[in-house]
């Protein structure tokens, strides 16, 4: 295992905070991503396994262990049992949006409206990333993991990853730990062909976010350019001239509450109803079947609520700071914590913070962090 020189992780992160840690190696392929865990896990070494680092917020104490970074890429086109569909298998370091410009240049439908999140394909079953009404576990088929107990490979059904809203049983949440302690090493998704012609407009949230109709017509490059300029306008496109952009995309992750405590929010609040389990199975004992079949009870489906409204309309607007910090709201949008030019960590935090605290007092909800936290404290 060949180290490299350590680099600061404000280097190396889209938040642009975090020390220079302790060691650093990379790893650009598969085998040596392998190899360089299982070399540093049987040392007893503490590991930091970075990707695109758009998903992390790392503290200003220098990490005590190895950064490493995956630097793996490649896609690989298979077979499907399923007609009409084809499995695109991706390398964990591949870059998220190139992967996705590559599935819609081969007519293939299913990620296109998740153009633009930055980060590498091998971090996104890790929060089950989503937008725009798209998630990964509605693709998702199988990963690749390195299994940190007992240091094999193994090929995973998504199902066994418990995809939820922005969780999985492989993310540290705050102030928990993952459920499964593995790296994953490749992804496999299996899409739609359905060429470049126009196609249904499939999903009411990606529709209302683009401003269609409910019979909207559009092709897949047609979504992927209009979502790339929706973010864009957001400040959640990466670009070196802009620092709304430094930031780690959406800090905040938009609230999945109970329907009762969604009616206490104001009604201009938006909201979209959390799907259902629409035909639930109901289990009987024999010796207590008296050959009447109850019927299901009434489930009222969770909510899930706007996160950015709730913030500014607990008097945070866009931009926003707190006094002599370098850290604040993107001018753009009021999920976004932006690093406006040399921001620390601390800054970072003591801002998050502040918005919670906010948001609680005004509405009762706490909101939850979407990033992962290294060395930092909410």
């Amino acid at each position: 295992m060949v180290e490299i020189e350590p680099r600061a992780l404000a280097e190396l992160t889209t938040l642009r905070a975090g020390a220079r840690p302790r060691r650093m190696v990379e790893a650009r392929t598969r085998d040596e991503l392998v190899s360089h865990l299982r070399d540093l896990w049987n040392d007893g070494e503490r590991v930091l396994v970075v990707g695109g680092g758009s998903n992390l917020l790392v503290g200003d104490e220098p990490f005590d262990g190895t950064v490493v970074l995956v630097r793996t890429e490649g896609l690989e086109v298979l077979p499907s049992e399923r007609p009409g569909m084809l499995r695109v298998k991706a390398e964990a370091g591949h870059d998220w949006d190139d992967l996705v410009a590559f599935t819609v240049r081969s007519g293939l439908q299913g990620i296109e409206a998740m153009s633009g999140i930055p980060g590498t394909a091998g971090a996104s079953p890790v929060q089950n990333i989503g937008a725009y009404g798209q998630e990964l576990v509605q693709t998702l088929v199988e990963v690749e993991l390195l299994d940190q107990d007992t240091h094999e490979v193994a090929v995973v059904p998504a199902a066994e990853l418990e995809l939820g809203f922005r969780t999985s049983v492989l993310k540290a949440h705050y102030g928990d730990v993952a459920r499964r302690d593995a790296v994953v090493l490749s992804i496999t998704l299996e899409l739609a062909q359905v060429g470049d012609a126009e196609i249904p407009v499939a999903g009411a949230q990606l529709r209302q976010s683009l401003g269609l109709p409910a019979d909207a017509m559009a092709s897949l490059a047609w979504i992927r350019d209009t979502v790339l300029a929706t973010r864009a306008r957001k400040g959640m496109v990466l670009d070196p001239t802009d620092p709304d952009t430094f930031s780690a995309g959406s800090f905040f992750q938009n609230a999945i509450v109970s329907a009762a405590f969604a009616r206490t929010l104001p009604p201009e609040c938006p909201r979209w109803p959390v799907s259902v389990d629409l035909d639930p199975i109901t289990v009987i004992p024999l010796d207590r079947y008296d050959g009447i079949v109850p019927p299901p009870a009434v489930q009222e489906p969770d909510v899930k609520v706007s996160a950015a409204w709730l913030i500014e309309h607990s008097g945070l607007r866009k931009g926003f700071s707190l006094p002599r910090s370098r850290a604040g709201l993107s001018t753009k949008h009021a999920l976004a914590l932006t690093n406006r030019g040399g921001a620390s960590a601390g800054e970072l935090a003591q801002l998050a913070r502040f918005i919670r605290g906010r948001v609680q007092s005004e509405f009762g909800l706490v909101l939850q962090p979407e990033p992962v936290l290294v060395g930092v404290e909410l």
